[in-house]
């Protein structure tokens, strides 16, 4: 429920109170005895959704944009009438104006914002090399970056240029501190005795998740955008929203940053172009669902442009994505053939240690190592697979069985392969 406190004007009691006659709302009248600006104060109890008819009801009936008009959430209302005030107006949605209040309130204070977003991407960058997913999770409660990207979006739809520039600042240059402060850490652990020597960051399952996305990972940032504003407009859930969000945006941020402390470009590249995918798709998922929800501008003269500015805005986002997505598909389909070239080859060694003349012979194959990453199936350089060999003692083999095995290999996986054998005399007992 809320509470409507409108501070009625001098000469302009009469209009408010035929405008909620109209409506047809209960009220009451606290009239100022100190003839000072305001007349009186009329309280309006209404449901959420009722509140921005009747403020738009008494916006067109004249009043004085110079009054206040006061809305507050109330926790109670004890009276028999209370399911005809709910009545009053069906559904959920809240006013432009609260929606409005809640995303600038979202957005803190720049100081405030970047204190916690270096705090959470410290705390983040050392859940990544830690690889714990205890750590990142617990940093993404402290993360800020739900309030900038509503207040972007909530800015652009109900004509508040201000806001909708702070939020988009506010997300760049929170972008920037994530990265430079991931890369700051990294760079200063690095060598240090709390890693261990010749420590490779894209060996760590944490970190290689993140520069391994795949398309699937907009299904997390568009369903973050679409939570974001149900959130923000039913007002449940902004803590678990908040950590959704910031999920989608620190760890591959802090990822990119840890990449530029190695100087590994493929890490910087790979994730970082997983945050920005994220940011913009979390966005363009915002713009699209509080269009749709109705909000618009409160002066009708302002909705075709707003609307213009929009479609701009979701062109814009929409290319950026899709241009970004095809660095997404190329490594998932990068990601996909080296997974396939090491399941296909293992497949066919268990397959060629179960056939008969390699049981007469005693041999069995094992898949030692597949050496194929991600920039190999871009750069046509050729798989390198170890296969290890276990044979009986005084075992001959053929001089060109490393070929054989090769070949083998090479009919199983599609691709040209180079083929290590390495060959272990091995005895078992019974």
């Amino acid at each position: 429920m809320r509470l409507i406190q409108v501070f009625v004007p001098q000469g302009e009691l009469d209009l408010v109170l035929e405008t909620a006659d109209e409506a047809g709302v209960d009220y009451s009248v606290s009239r100022d005895t100190d003839r000072g600006e305001f007349e009186a104060v009329v309280s309006i109890p209404l449901s959420p959704s009722g509140v921005e008819p009747l403020l738009s009801d008494l916006r067109d009936a004249g009043l004085d944009e110079r009054s206040y008009t006061v809305v507050t959430a109330a926790e109670v209302i004890v009276s028999s009438r209370t399911d005809a005030v709910s009545g009053s107006a069906s559904g959920t949605r809240i006013s432009r104006e609260e929606l409005r209040a809640r995303a600038a309130d979202l957005a803190p204070a720049a100081s405030t914002y970047f204190s916690l977003l270096v705090v959470s991407t410290a705390i983040a960058t050392a859940g990544l090399l830690l690889d714990s997913a205890a750590t990142i999770i617990g940093a993404m409660v402290v993360a800020p970056l739900m309030g900038p990207a509503l207040a972007a979006s909530v800015g652009v739809i109900v004509d508040d240029e201000s806001l909708a520039t702070r939020g988009v600042v506010l997300q760049g240059a929170g972008l920037v501190v994530a990265i430079a402060t991931a890369a700051l850490i990294g760079w200063a652990l690095r060598g240090t005795v709390l890693l261990p020597p010749g420590f490779d960051i894209t060996t760590v399952p944490q970190i290689h998740e993140r520069i391994t996305p795949n398309v699937l990972a907009l299904f997390l940032a568009l369903g973050s955008g679409v939570a974001a504003v149900v959130s923000l407009t039913r007002n449940v859930g902004s803590v678990l929203v908040g950590v959704a969000i910031a999920v989608a945006l620190v760890p591959p941020a802090a990822t990119a940053g840890l990449g530029i402390a190695w100087g590994n470009p493929e890490v910087v590249v790979t994730a970082g172009t997983l945050v920005l995918v994220n940011m913009l798709s979390i966005n363009l998922t915002a713009l699209l669902l509080l269009w749709a929800s109705g909000y618009r501008p409160h002066r009708a003269a302002d909705i075709e442009r707003v609307y213009g500015r929009l479609r701009s805005r979701i062109v814009v986002l929409l290319v950026a994505i899709v241009v970004l997505s095809v660095v997404l598909g190329g490594v998932t389909y990068g990601t996909y053939r080296t997974a396939a070239v090491e399941h296909d080859a293992k497949t066919e060694l268990e397959a060629m240690s179960d056939e008969e003349w390699a049981s007469e012979a005693g041999l069995t194959f094992r898949e030692s190592d597949v050496d194929y990453e991600l920039i190999d199936v871009y750069t046509g350089d050729r798989p390198v697979i170890t296969v290890l060999v276990e044979r009986p003692p005084g075992e001959v083999l053929p001089g060109d069985f490393a070929d054989d095995v090769r070949d083998r290999l090479e009919a199983a996986v599609g691709v040209d392969l180079e083929v290590v054998v390495e060959l272990v005399d091995t005895q078992r007992s019974g």
